[in-house]
């Protein structure tokens, strides 16, 4: 992966990023070591939405923030392919695009052909776009340093917008979707977050959602319900949330879901705000990872805003207060943004204009004492157990 060729500190300075499977130069590296029928066909690597791009217009070119992704080869510190680690892992430049474009740039027009078949105007202009989770920070009208958001559905996407070089090494570092050639999206990326709290659905309050299913209250009000009534901490559980190991800051995909301190006298509600605590924990850590002051709130968005007992969960855990969107667009809006500010159409100032705030969250004092301590706790469980977690991987059935 580059890591023992290179050198993990020359590996950071140029790529701001670490080495690990994450990464898309891995995958370039698995193709070449594995599969050297494949290497010797590939004329180049692209991106699935540059590729997409180039069947749309025959342009070829990579946006800021898919090159940064790639990790590896990526020159952070000049926003360029670094010609000296992508010789030290044998990846010919030539077979990486020359065309590195902002996410707002117009990269070509529709071609005639793929104007007939999707029934849109020949040599309409195509935007570049770039990684999702950034365009969820656009979406969100973030279009200069300094603002903290984290974009909570499925997975986590927590990220400081910053035109300074991060601290962190536990963080994923790339160009950010505006301005890329001066400002860095530093996020961390919880696998399981949303996840979990569906899984905790699923299966241990499966007869709360049946009645969902067959016309009843829906499971999730129930179980938030049952929360609200459970004091911070759950009265001595701590989950850990890595259902499907972890990436940053963690970065162990051994790393196993847990459940600490199980006693009799806890219930199916002491669990379930269990599961929310951890995801709050897990963004705690993701924000101390980045090594850096934080503004003056976070900002939220995705599916956990629809929790109000969530909400207060995560600005107790923080220290912090919350606010979140009215409505809640992410990713979907950063694309028109993107594309209205490349075609001209859409200024700063618009964007601006368009950012509705709900009201601010402010975190309880006693609580966030209380969960000082508990994160504490979540912080040494995982290192005091990441051992037995690589042996249970290496059991074999």
């Amino acid at each position: 992966m580059g890591k023992k060729k290179i050198g993990e500190e020359k590996l950071f300075k140029i790529t701001q990023n670490g080495a690990d499977p994450y990464y898309g130069y891995t995958k370039i590296l698995w193709i070449k070591n594995h599969e050297p029928e494949n290497w010797e066909k590939t004329a180049l690597f692209l991106p699935p939405n540059d590729y997409v791009i180039y069947k749309l217009t025959g342009e070829i070119a990579i946006d800021y923030s898919s090159a940064g992704n790639i990790g590896g080869i990526f020159d952070m510190n000049e926003r360029k392919w670094s010609e000296e680690l992508m010789d030290h892992m044998g990846i010919p430049k030539e077979r990486m695009p020359q065309k590195i474009v902002e996410s707002t740039d117009i990269v070509g027009g529709l071609t005639d052909e793929m104007a007939e078949k999707l029934g849109l105007m020949p040599n309409m202009p195509v935007i570049a776009g770039g990684i999702d989770c950034g365009a969820a920070n656009i979406g969100l009208g973030i279009l200069e340093p300094g603002v903290y958001a984290a974009a909570i559905g499925t997975s986590m996407c927590a990220a400081l917008i910053s035109d300074k070089p991060v601290k962190g090494r536990g963080l994923i570092v790339w160009p950010y979707l505006y301005n890329a050639r001066k400002l860095s999206y530093c996020f961390a990326g919880g696998n399981t977050a949303g996840a979990i709290v569906k899984w905790f659905r699923n299966t241990i309050a499966d007869s709360e959602y049946e009645k969902e299913l067959a016309g009843g209250t829906n499971a999730y009000d129930i179980l938030n319900q049952q929360a609200a009534k459970i004091p911070a901490g759950s009265e001595g559980l701590v989950v850990l949330p890595y259902f499907m190991g972890e990436r940053s800051p963690v970065w162990d995909s051994d790393a196993k879901g847990t459940i600490l301190g199980l006693s009799l006298t806890h219930t199916k509600g002491h669990l379930y705000r269990a599961f929310l605590e951890a995801v709050a924990y897990s963004l705690r850590d993701a924000m101390e990872a980045s090594g850096k002051e934080l503004g003056e709130y976070i900002l939220i968005a995705g599916g956990v805003t629809k929790s109000a007992v969530w909400k207060q969960i995560f600005a107790d855990v923080t220290g912090y207060p919350v606010v979140c969107p009215i409505h809640d667009t992410e990713a979907n809006m950063g694309d028109v943004i993107l594309a209205g500010i490349g075609t001209g159409t859409l200024t700063y100032e618009d964007v601006k204009k368009w950012q509705v705030l709900d009201e601010k969250i402010m975190p309880d004092a006693k609580n966030h004492e209380t969960y000082n301590q508990y994160f504490n706790i979540y912080k040494s469980m995982y290192e005091n157990l990441k051992k037995n977690m690589k042996q249970l991987s290496d059991i074999k059935a």
